[in-house]
Parts: C-alpha cells; sequence; structure tokens
C-alpha cells in the first residue's frame, strides 16, 4: 500500500463542545467534538441515564462564529492528491450544511484502475463528477435508498474518490434527528454511509458541488486524530481479490462513531 502521509498541521446560535470518548494507549479523550445548545432546554430534550454514561459531556461554552474561524474551509488544493493519501486526512475534518456539523470518523479510498471503483466504467452521466478536478462531491444513489457522499480526489480525468462512511455530530442534533427520523444521540445515528447523507439531507442533485466554496455543503478543517485504524473496504464482494483485500478503509482509533464490521480494523 502506498505510505500514508500525516497533515500536519450563525451568531445567533450557542454551541457546547462535547467530548466524545476516544480511547487512546493512556486510555484518555483526545477528540473533541461540539454541539448545538438551546436557549431553554426541555425535560424531553434530556439525557438519559444510559446515554450520559456511555458519552459523558464535559461542556465549555463557545461560539459557531469562533468554531468557523478555528476551522476554515478546506482549500482544492488540499483534494489535488491520490484519493489513498487523501483517505486518511479527511479523518477529523468537519461536514457543513446549514446548522448541521459533522466530524468525519470513518471513509474509504476508491482509485484509478480499482475494480470496486465507480470510475472503472469509464465516464458516464452518473459517475461523471468522479472524474472531475478533486474537492467537488459524488453523491449517487444506493440501493435506491441510501444517499452516499464521497470526496473527488486528485486531479481532474482521473476517476478518484474518497467514501465518507460514518461522522460524529456536532451541531444541529435536532435537524440530524429529524432527517434521519431517529430520536437517539448514540452512534447509529451516523455509523454508516447512508446515514450520513441522510442527516446532510443530501440529493444526487448535489454531485459536482464544491466542497471549498462558502454556502451549501462545506468540508472544513479539523485536528488530525492521534491513532488511525485500517481494513479492507466493505460490501465489494463483486471486485478482484487484491482490491478486495486491500487496506483503503480508515477509522478514527477509538471512536464510537464507526460503522460495521468493526473486527476487520486494526491500528496502523
Amino acid at each position: 500500500m502506498k505510505k500514508l502521509h500525516r497533515l500536519k498541521n450563525d451568531t445567533n446560535h450557542k454551541i457546547t463542545v462535547q467530548k466524545f470518548p476516544t480511547k487512546t494507549r493512556a486510555s484518555t479523550s483526545k477528540t473533541t467534538t461540539i454541539k448545538v445548545k438551546k436557549q431553554h432546554k426541555s425535560k424531553d430534550s434530556k439525557p438519559n441515564s444510559e446515554s450520559q454514561e456511555n458519552h459523558p459531556i464535559p461542556q465549555i461554552s463557545n461560539t459557531l462564529i469562533a468554531f468557523l474561524d478555528k476551522n476554515p474551509i478546506l482549500t482544492q488544493d488540499f483534494y489535488q492528491i491520490d484519493a489513498l493519501d487523501l483517505a486518511p486526512r479527511l479523518l477529523g475534518k468537519f461536514l457543513r450544511r446549514d446548522d448541521v456539523v459533522l466530524q468525519i470518523t470513518e471513509v474509504e479510498a476508491y482509485r484509478p484502475d480499482d475494480s470496486a471503483c465507480h470510475g472503472r466504467f469509464g465516464k458516464t452521466a452518473r459517475t461523471a463528477p468522479v472524474f472531475g478536478p478533486g474537492g467537488h462531491a459524488y453523491v449517487y444513489l444506493c440501493y435506491g435508498l441510501h444517499m452516499m457522499l464521497n470526496v473527488v480526489a486528485d486531479k481532474e480525468g482521473v476517476g478518484a474518490a474518497v467514501l465518507i462512511r460514518s461522522c460524529a455530530p456536532i451541531s444541529g442534533l435536532a435537524t440530524i434527528k429529524r432527517r434521519r427520523g431517529l430520536e437517539t444521540e448514540k452512534p447509529i445515528l451516523l455509523a454508516g454511509p447512508g446515514k450520513v447523507g441522510q442527516a446532510l439531507g443530501l440529493s444526487t442533485e448535489w454531485s459536482s458541488h464544491a466542497l471549498y466554496t462558502a454556502g451549501g455543503l462545506e468540508l472544513l478543517d479539523g485536528p488530525e486524530p492521534e491513532h488511525i485504524l485500517v481494513g479492507p473496504r466493505v460490501g465489494i464482494e463483486y471486485a478482484l481479490p487484491e482490491h478486495v483485500n486491500a487496506l483503503w478503509r480508515f477509522a478514527v482509533a477509538g471512536s464510537s462513531w464507526i460503522s460495521a464490521p468493526k473486527n476487520t480494523l486494526r491500528r496502523l
């Protein structure tokens, strides 16, 4: 596998910083996320004891505008690299649409000459965005049900992308729950690519959207995870053996917000 390169390093809303458990060698939490806090909290919005036990929430008041200032929109140059290099760099970055902000926790790389990549059959009306310049979205409908968000990688004409498999909620939790039709704060809310697309309210009309422009769907800078898990991609049994077994799936080590199967992932 190609050597991975590590990436070095509106005002009316109130938010709180929420630290979801992230296991490290010292068993400390390193991943910081934020969550919209309503001015008046109803009894129904109070987390139950199980949620509090599984996800302790040390809270620090802040403003959404300060968060966005600290995590600016990534420039197009960020995406102009091989999908296998881009995939782990996307971990910890933030997706934003309206009041919803998600932190990317799991991804899969799809490369040129990859028998699991949609671009393997060449450019079609459906796959044309994959062959566009890096930094654009490629959204497709899976099984007639799920909207799958991909981040196009590399130069124009290459045909490569990174699938966003899972995210952690940062803000807009009420909107996420409404779009998902699910009243929970557990990882089932966003652990899976179709769930991410639904939480962001995406459709195939978002294909070719520039993620590096303000407005609509944006991809913001974020912290690099301390440790990364790798494993084979999911649901590509139709591909050639060398691609089925390739370790092109990446996830934030210790995060609860990772899709199944988890037992195929190991520390990088």
